[in-house]
């Protein structure tokens, strides 16, 4: 099991491509950001980057407004 924003998830092995899929979110999309266990994963790596069990990811999307 992994956590993706705080939910557990039975996604072991996933790549984190996969896992933006999952929130849909585009990964070829500005202003998106990935942690995982409170370290940023640089976007050149994340079609390789496999999740890990206990390994905790955070995927943030930047919003514009006012």
């Amino acid at each position: 099991m992994i956590f993706l924003n705080g939910e557990p998830r039975e996604r072991d092995g996933a790549t984190i491509v996969e896992l933006l899929g999952d929130l849909g979110v585009e990964h070829r999309a500005r202003g998106v950001a990935v942690a995982v266990d409170g370290e940023v994963v640089p976007r050149a790596e994340w079609n390789e980057r496999r999740i890990n069990e206990g390994e905790r990811v955070e995927a943030l999307s930047a919003m514009q407004g006012g």
